[in-house]
């Protein structure tokens, strides 16, 4: 028996399934393991499970959601976990005029999709027509395989935009789309890429859209609950503060290496990031297609910034809190966070790609002064008096390492996705929201991804 000295508990000596990493995927493999009379023990780096979900209790008393928080209406995988254990949601408030501050500073109020007569609307809504008539052609069970791949692949989203759109105001638009869905620059992905997470998730209107698509509803108790509940059924199968070092193939399984000592398992399931994948030793090494994948997944640059007010002061005025911003402001867009009976007020900003290159080397009472000044300009001088002011800057995370997922770059899907992209190496099974063909990149996939490995799983024990 091995000890865990993080917890104090006793590492088993062998396990019938280990699982690396307690977010959604290793939680989700465990308990579809679990419930098909399959042990697994989920061994996680970090001191809490939920991975990119990361839900805090603020010193005045505010839930915030330092990572994913959102789910939609076709989100069956994380809506059914939130009937299971009990996770209520609530709608989003998007109630009241949102906000768009032009690249020139011209702030416009509007409702419905965008501010009437504004620059690039109508461009911008047949651009999304025709990237949802592209991504009906992809094949999400294997993008690479797709008649058009070499040819989407081999382009960025960037030169694909200035190719296709002639509106610059419209190019405009379509820039802070990806930023704010990818959380990186449309020159770092492909075409391919975009064209198959937009299938995954049913539409590019389910990306943006808040009623009825992906930012329809949040979590009462935050939507780290979720996760919190299912390691709680879990209980002592989820072991805190153990991160794996190596992973080690053999006659019969593989050994699992860890601070805390060796544990034998007869297939292994990892869950964690990318990045965090491409830290574990594999011996032997991991085939090359699935070595590259590793190296050429990028995570998203992108840090969540929460200011919390007494009330949600904003509303008297007839705003919804949301706003879009084509500036050189560090804040790209902005919701209102607030709970859902509106006891506090919460804004919350996000900053991507570039932006946050530029925001995130500041000193951090530059970066505050920076997203208050926006938010004042935005709100209102009652905005740059907020009770309390929180950071999340997920490249420093030190496991995640950047958020909100990780992209292939481009050539990556066509080079080496076929192999590379989740097929079983051995006993080594890969699961992760990058891993799912339906909602790649939420907590949904990511959720999906964990009963897919599971499977894959019972298939060769059996």
């Amino acid at each position: 028996m091995n000890r865990d000295p993080a917890s104090g508990s006793t590492l088993p000596s062998s396990a019938p399934v280990v699982v690396i990493g307690a977010g959604y995927a290793g939680l989700s493999a465990a308990l579809s393991l679990h419930e098909h009379g399959v042990p697994a023990l989920v061994l996680e780096a970090a001191d809490r499970v939920g991975g990119r979900i990361r839900t805090e209790r603020t010193s005045s008393g505010v839930l915030v959601d330092h990572g994913g928080q959102w789910v939609g209406p076709t989100q069956r995988h994380m809506l059914s976990w939130a009937d299971r254990f009990g996770c209520a949601t609530f709608p989003t408030c998007d109630a009241g005029e949102h906000l768009e501050v032009w690249h020139d500073g011209t702030l416009r109020r509007y409702a419905g999709d965008g501010p009437e007569g504004a620059p690039g609307l109508a461009e911008y809504a047949e651009a999304t027509r025709r990237i949802d008539a592209l991504a009906r052609r992809v094949d999400t069970a294997n993008p690479g395989g797709t008649a058009e791949a070499w040819d989407w692949d081999s382009e960025t989203v960037h030169t694909f935009f200035r190719r296709t759109v002639p509106s610059a105001p419209a190019r405009r638009r379509l820039d802070l789309a990806v930023q704010g869905v990818w959380a990186m620059e449309p020159r770092e992905i492909s075409v391919l890429h975009l064209l198959f997470y937009v299938a995954a998730a049913g539409g590019f209107a389910q990306l943006m859209d808040t009623r009825g698509a992906a930012q329809d509803a949040r979590f009462v108790a935050g939507a780290q609950a979720p996760a919190l509940a299912a390691a709680a059924h879990l209980g002592r199968s989820v072991v805190l503060g153990t991160p794996v070092t190596a992973v080690e193939q053999g006659a019969g399984g593989a050994v699992v290496h860890t601070p805390a000592g060796t544990m034998r398992a007869e297939r292994v399931v990892v869950a964690t990031s990318p990045p965090a994948t491409a830290a574990i030793r594999f011996r032997p090494a991991l085939p090359m297609p699935r070595a590259r994948w590793l190296q050429r997944s990028v995570m998203g640059d992108v840090a969540k910034v929460h200011a919390a007010y007494r009330r949600p002061f904003w509303r008297d005025a007839g705003l919804s809190g949301v706003a879009s911003l084509y500036t050189a402001d560090a804040a790209g867009v902005v919701f209102d966070n607030s709970p859902p009976g509106a006891e506090h007020g919460v804004l919350v900003a996000f900053v991507y790609g570039d932006r946050l290159r530029r925001w995130s080397a500041l000193p951090a009472v530059q970066r505050r002064e920076e997203v208050l000044h926006t938010l004042d300009r935005l709100f209102g001088t009652e905005a740059r008096e907020p009770v309390e002011y929180l950071e999340k800057i997920w490249p420093d995370d030190a496991w995640a390492r950047g958020g909100y997922a990780a992209n292939p770059a481009p050539g990556a899907w066509t080079a080496h996705g076929a192999s590379g992209w989740r097929e079983p190496c051995g006993p080594i099974h890969w699961a992760g929201t990058e891993t799912a063909s339906r909602w790649n990149g939420y907590m949904d996939g990511a959720i999906s991804s964990g009963e897919r490995a599971a499977r894959e799983v019972l298939e060769a024990l059996r």
